[in-house]
């Protein structure tokens, strides 16, 4: 490959992480237009291509050089066993994958699946662990919805990606033990094309997902009280602290986690803060 061409981007080309990736791009300043089924886009005014790609396969194809980073799951990574670099986690797309027993089965951990059958669409990362808790069973390896196959007579268990418990429950199942949590992630070769831009790509990425943690929150408060309300709201360095025209007041602006808004208000308005309110934060550079 030619060291003059563009940097590569791989996203998934359907489904809900493409519209995760896309819209995360775009917030970080990267725009670009598919072509109806169209496999490659430009970005504008930045060099860099986007490809569209099946989303299990593109941590194998940034692994070969195919692409130069790539968004996907961290699951998919793992399950891939290639040597890339994870960039930063995107705090969006998480899930847990557990391995799943029927609801009458004796199964008490792991251990006891020693020698079972087990289907499942991660073989490598069920494989491993296992192995480090001292079972060895058959890997019913397949891809797609693996619920129905102990129903099926294929698997004592399952291994899947468990985000709500409804499907387990719809299919007789629970969780006997969880294996990990995983996250959607920017992944990168170890090739390093154009790494100036991929450093661009990761600070701007790294805007929106910072933002998407917090609020801009601001109020008025007494001067008297200010020492009290700076222990409720100490920002991210500091608050940024503005005088009224009533020098007994001042005006407070400060980021806040946006899991934390609600309680934070409720203790500002017991310490005698007024007039608050919350904007959201779109981006930001921290």
């Amino acid at each position: 490959m030619g060291s003059d061409r563009n940097l590569r981007i791989g996203i998934p080309s359907k489904g809900r992480l493409s519209d995760i990736a896309g819209e995360l791009l775009g917030q970080a300043g990267l725009n670009f237009r598919r072509q109806s089924r169209g496999l490659f886009a430009r970005v504008s005014g930045l060099p860099i291509d986007i490809i569209f790609l099946r989303t299990d396969d593109i941590p194998t194809l940034c692994n070969e050089g195919a692409i130069d980073m790539g968004i996907t799951g961290s699951d998919l990574v793992e399950e891939s066993a290639v040597d890339v670099k994870t960039r930063m986690k995107l705090g969006v797309g998480r899930c847990r994958l557990a391995i799943c027993v029927p609801d009458n089965a004796a199964y008490q951990s792991a251990a006891d699946l020693d020698q079972k059958r087990i289907a499942s669409s991660f073989p490598t990362i069920t494989n491993t662990y296992l192995a480090a808790h001292g079972a060895s069973a058959h890997l019913v390896s397949l891809s797609g919805s693996v619920e129905v196959m102990i129903q099926l007579g294929v698997a004592d268990a399952i291994v899947d990606l468990v985000e709500t418990g409804s499907t387990l429950a719809a299919n007789r199942l629970r969780v006997l033990e969880d294996i990990g949590s995983y996250e959607t992630v920017l992944i990168q070769n170890n090739r390093g094309h154009d790494p100036d831009t991929a450093d661009r790509i990761v600070r701007r990425l790294e805007g929106v997902v910072i933002a998407r943690d917090y609020s801009s929150l601001e109020y008025n408060v007494p001067r008297s009280k200010l020492a009290e309300v700076e222990q409720i709201t100490p920002g991210y360095d500091s608050p940024t602290v503005n005088s009224l025209e009533d020098k007994n007041w001042c005006s407070v602006r400060a980021m806040v986690r946006r899991k934390d808004i609600i309680d934070t208000m409720e203790r500002l308005e017991a310490a005698g803060a007024s007039a608050i309110i919350e904007t959201p934060i779109l981006n930001c550079r921290l």
